[in-house]
């Protein structure tokens, strides 16, 4: 059973990505600066089977949520994202993908100027959050994206475990804990995991509680239960899983950069914020504030 599963999901992931491979590097030849892609004519002119249509539909989505991706990114960590990273955070695995993406992005009108690429390699070399933020298109969503969260009230969520049962921050009053959002074999999430099941299991004893918010399904990512299962007894995780949703995501600023952190104290108040790896000695200096040691 298990040979078939693994068997029919590589044939899924590389039906999915010979389509996304096609689709590619047609926009690759078809995208010309200054002129916006129109999805409507590739839907009716060029790409009309239900799996070209699948992967249009995903990589339209991701084109809205990449601008405030780079924000919250820049934001957060001072830093500009790489190719590399675009690519892991939104699941790219075309060669080139990412870089055809921002060119698309860069001739459409409904978003603002706010890059500057290295014309040569394709990275970014400036972010211009100011300008983003000035948007009509975006300045909302950006507006709660980059929301300052270290010292509010942690929002209400109510989120569906791995067995099925209900997670609720109801569950956690009074009680310190991690609400960490991530996905199945993102890089930095894989990094961050042995971290926290090291420092689950020290701290765990005390109080602290974490809640492991997997955002495949909102993602839309071809990981299946098993999958997610043997991921988490990969890494020994024996704290709270659950299936992120849309409602939670978006009351936590709409999350676009994998793995954030939210660590909350036994008030309720949020007292650390991380987006991206962060090293185990930051995690444990959290973990200790939120237990009041």
């Amino acid at each position: 059973m298990f040979k078939l599963a693994g068997a029919v999901l590589i044939s899924l992931l590389f039906q999915a990505s010979s389509t996304e491979t096609r689709i590619i590097e047609y926009l690759k030849a078809n995208v010309v600066p200054g002129r916006a892609v129109v999805i409507s004519n590739l839907y009716n002119n060029v790409f009309k089977t239900p799996e070209e249509r699948k992967v249009l539909d995903r990589l339209y989505s991701t084109f809205f949520k990449i601008p405030m991706f780079i924000v919250q990114y820049n934001t957060a960590t001072k830093k500009i994202p790489t190719l590399k990273e675009l690519s892991e955070q939104f699941n790219f695995t075309v060669p080139g993908e990412a870089d055809v993406i921002l060119r698309i992005m860069e001739a459409d009108p409904r978003v603002p100027k706010f890059l500057e690429r290295n014309p040569k390699t394709g990275e970014i070399t400036k972010v211009d959050i100011e300008t983003i933020k000035a948007s009509p298109q975006f300045s909302r969503v950006i507006e709660r994206t980059i929301a300052g969260w270290v010292g509010k009230e942690a929002p209400p969520f109510s989120l569906t475990g791995y067995d099925g049962k209900p997670v609720t921050s109801a569950q956690l009053a009074r009680q310190p804990h991690l609400l960490y959002f991530w996905f199945t074999n993102c890089p930095p999430c894989v990094k961050t995991s042995p971290i926290l099941t090291e420092l689950y299991n020290k701290y765990g004893k005390q109080g602290f509680k974490i809640v492991g918010a997997n955002a495949d399904k909102v993602l839309e990512l071809p990981y299946d239960d098993k999958i997610r299962a043997d991921y988490a007894k990969k890494y020994g995780f024996n704290f709270t899983l659950a299936h992120l949703n849309a409602e939670t995501q978006q009351a936590y600023g709409g999350i676009i950069v994998f793995p954030t952190m939210f660590f909350v104290d036994k008030t309720g108040t949020i007292v650390k914020h991380f987006v991206n790896f962060q090293e185990k000695p930051v995690l444990e200096m959290a973990i200790q504030e939120i237990l009041g040691k």
